[in-house]
């Protein structure tokens, strides 16, 4: 059977044509070339069509469109190789077209690359020629840079075109442009611009979320004030409508005792009152109610006026207000539920939790001697004798708790 490639002995690379194993000697001087009946690889992709030499190519080409379904035509595409030399008419109809974009008369070469990079480039299933494009277009520098160069123009018609240039520019296109130590330093400066401008990118992408943060912030403050203050207008609105009302009832219930009165005269026989007769009557009324005693100020009222001015005292701190109540509210219900347990009856003022939710703030120690506590041992406890524990004024102190705790507007108004 006549072989369908030349393998390179060398380097085991399989090579389709008399031309590229003639390339590839001059390219590696290696030398060592065989008839080989396994054919070079052709995978094409249905998805774009674009062709592909070897299973590590097909996987770059994967990787990089998302493209996974190959349709394998190696067999189609396979013919027996010739070991003729290519006829002279091809070499020069070659450098011809070549000599048309180089310099005129002058002798086109192929380019010199580096041997070690173009071998590894050849054993991942590159063609030669490309590999060889890939490397004298990237200056030679690296691997990574050579096989970023292939992934850029994989799609230019002439990448497996071998490259050539003028004879007289040999020297300089096969060295690259810097020394190693340049181009490492070069990289350096390139990796650390990177990550600065990541870095103020970043930065800047974080002052633009804080600042969201605030717009959004004062917009939520700003509502919920708008929405309290139409709530208090509501309320006040309400508690005015309910006076009025209020008014208008006891308005009527006067008119009706008025036309009661004035209908039992009549059935009397007596002759209708005069209202200029009955105004002297008030001041006497007046009187009467100035000399009623003055009803006294309860536990419950107190207690309701200890909480208001707790709540005033310490405006802006509506969290710790509320904490407040709570633990008051809890110290209160647990004396009245267990009013035998002294545990329950006995407050350690210098307790740095009861400090913190109760203790320091102004009213607090006061709502619970109004309870019925008292600082006992030099001021070292609040303490709630058993004989003194009156349920009735636990459950009152319980009612008010509750109601600061519920209602919104307590202390507000």
């Amino acid at each position: 059977m006549a072989g369908l490639s030349l393998q390179c002995g060398d380097c085991g690379v399989l090579l389709k044509s008399v031309e590229e194993a003639q390339e590839h000697a001059e390219l590696t001087s290696h030398s060592n070339f065989a008839e080989s009946t396994e054919a070079v690889l052709n995978l094409v992709c249905t998805t774009c069509g674009k062709p592909c030499r070897s299973k590590t190519e097909s996987d770059l080409h994967t990787k990089r469109t998302g493209h996974s379904d190959f349709s394998d035509k190696t067999s189609e595409a396979a013919k027996p190789i010739s070991l003729e030399p290519p006829p002279k008419s091809s070499d020069h109809g070659i450098m011809s077209e070549a000599a048309a974009e180089g310099a005129e008369g002058e002798e086109l070469i192929v380019p010199v690359v580096e041997k070690k990079l173009l071998e590894e480039l050849e054993g991942m299933g590159f063609p030669t020629a490309r590999a060889t494009r890939a490397l004298h277009f990237s200056g030679n520098a690296s691997l990574e840079s050579a096989i970023n160069w292939i992934v850029e123009h994989e799609n230019d018609p002439d990448i497996d075109e071998m490259p050539l240039m003028p004879i007289s520019s040999k020297v300089d296109a096969s060295k690259p442009s810097l020394t190693p130590e340049e181009m490492k330093i070069k990289a350096q400066e390139l990796r650390e611009r990177a990550r600065k401008k990541k870095e103020e990118e970043e930065r800047k992408s974080e002052r633009e979320k804080e600042k969201e943060r605030i717009r959004i912030g004062k917009e939520l403050l700003e509502a919920k004030r708008i929405e309290e203050e139409n709530e208090r207008k509501q309320l006040l609105a309400f508690r005015k409508a309910e006076k009025e009302e209020e008014k208008r009832a006891r308005e009527k219930i006067r008119q009706k005792l008025e036309e009661d009165k004035a209908e039992r005269r009549r059935k009397l026989g007596l002759p209708p009152e005069d209202p200029a007769a009955a105004k002297p009557a008030s001041p006497v009324v007046e009187e009467k109610q100035s000399s009623l005693p003055v009803k006294p100020v309860t536990k419950a009222e107190r207690m309701r006026e200890c909480l208001r001015s707790l709540k005033q005292n310490h405006k802006d701190d509506d969290a710790k207000v509320k904490r407040a109540f709570q633990t008051l509210l809890t110290y209160v219900g647990n004396v009245a539920k267990n009013p035998n347990e002294e545990k329950f009856r006995k407050i350690r003022l210098s307790n740095p939790s009861f400090q913190d939710r109760v203790g320091s703030l102004e009213g607090g120690i006061t709502f619970l001697e109004h309870c019925g506590f008292e600082k006992i041992e030099g001021g070292e406890f609040l303490f709630l004798p058993r004989d003194k524990v009156d349920v009735a004024v636990l459950n009152s102190a319980g009612s008010e708790l509750n109601s600061a705790i519920v209602n919104p507007f307590f202390g507000v108004l």
